[in-house]
């Protein structure tokens, strides 16, 4: 850990001064709220006879308002959108083609994914060998490779950047419009026509509206702090007025309900994404003066570094530990889920996360 500490900080020193670290920061604080909210609402619970899987969200349906807070892939895709455009920008001076640019993007993104993959293929196969239920085998993995969802759909938009790209050059904000009102309408049809035909397009119309974001940030076309606060008011009301006096469900996390803010995405994730943007921008410059503290880059750094890893490795931890857990009689898992105690516990249960996840993501 003091080698790999050491390297971060070094490789933070050396970080080009034109470098915007607040980009990285928030990839990182993305996916740890990421993590972190997964293992929050899975709710294990064993019986003395077997283990049973329940969403702290459908048990207590009073904190789905937590989920306005841990619902974030909304910044991982404008991010993904500002690193995303300089990426390009930095293709096109060098003349480089988009099959080595798409490479180039895609490759720490996929090479972890088909590590996870191989993994599970070979533990579904020992577990079913050595007696385990096929049933349990199949929640378990299906539990682990959930983060894979975000990794189908950010490919796409990955692949897609360079058009949408030109488009935003071409048309500036108007682009934007456009996927907001594709987005509008599908989810019109759906409410108004109960047409669910066109549901799964949203994953492109919804993402592809915040991936714009990111564009705007890249080059620069957002306005002063207070205006970009105002924006993120705009957003958080537009969000309420969405869900309070509109039809769409409370939870910004999974599907506890009938119908899902997420399975597939709904306008509801456009307007927390304006919320978040808005939120971001304005606090830009004193985050960017906050990160030029060296401890403080070399701890972003290090995460970035591995950041795919443990996003993708973070739900086989749970599964881990909860299987150990098992075999040591259900120590911590024998607690009923949503009782006074199993609140109390849930930041002694996430520490322990965090201890298995990091020596796995540094492995």
């Amino acid at each position: 850990m003091a080698s790999i500490w050491a390297q971060a900080k070094e490789m933070a020193a050396a970080t080009p001064a034109a470098r915007n670290r607040y980009v990285d920061f928030l990839r990182a604080f993305s996916i740890l709220i990421v993590i972190t909210g997964h293992w929050l609402i899975a709710a294990f619970y064993y019986d003395g006879a077997e283990i049973t899987l329940a969403d702290i969200l459908a048990l207590k349906p009073t904190i789905q308002w937590l989920t306005w807070i841990f619902q974030v892939m909304p910044i991982f895709f404008f991010v993904g959108g500002y690193a995303n455009a300089v990426s390009l920008e930095s293709s096109k001076s060098k003349n480089e083609s988009y099959a080595a640019w798409l490479t180039g993007r895609l490759h720490r993104l996929v090479t972890p994914l088909l590590a996870v993959i191989l993994v599970w293929g070979v533990l579904a196969f020992v577990f079913t060998q050595f007696g385990a239920r096929v049933e349990l085998v199949a929640i378990a993995s299906q539990a682990a490779l959930i983060p894979i969802w975000f990794l189908a759909i950010y490919i796409m938009v990955v692949i897609l950047a360079p058009l949408t790209y030109r488009f935003w050059k071409a048309w500036g904000f108007k682009s934007l419009f456009v996927f907001v009102a594709i987005g509008a309408l599908v989810d019109w049809l759906f409410f108004a026509m109960d047409m669910r035909i066109f549901n799964w397009s949203s994953y492109f119309w919804v993402w592809l509206s915040v991936h714009h974001f990111g564009y705007a940030w890249a080059e620069g076309r957002i306005g002063s702090p207070i205006k970009m606060l105002a924006l993120s008011l705009l957003g958080l009301g537009a969000l309420a007025l969405l869900i309070l006096a509109g039809p769409y469900p409370l939870a910004m996390v999974g599907s506890p309900d009938e119908i899902s803010n997420t399975l597939p995405p709904k306008m509801t994730l456009v307007a927390l994404g304006v919320f978040q943007f808005g939120l971001a921008m304005a606090l830009q410059a004193p985050m960017r003066r906050f990160l030029d503290r060296l401890n403080v880059w070399a701890a972003t750094v290090l995460i970035n570094s591995m950041i795919m890893t443990v996003y993708l490795w973070h739900l086989t931890v749970m599964m881990v530990v909860v299987a150990v857990l098992y075999l040591l009689g259900g120590l911590g898992i024998s607690i009923l889920p949503d009782t006074a105690l199993w609140w109390e516990t849930r930041p002694l249960w996430i520490l322990v996360l965090y201890v298995a996840l990091i020596p796995t993501a540094l492995l």
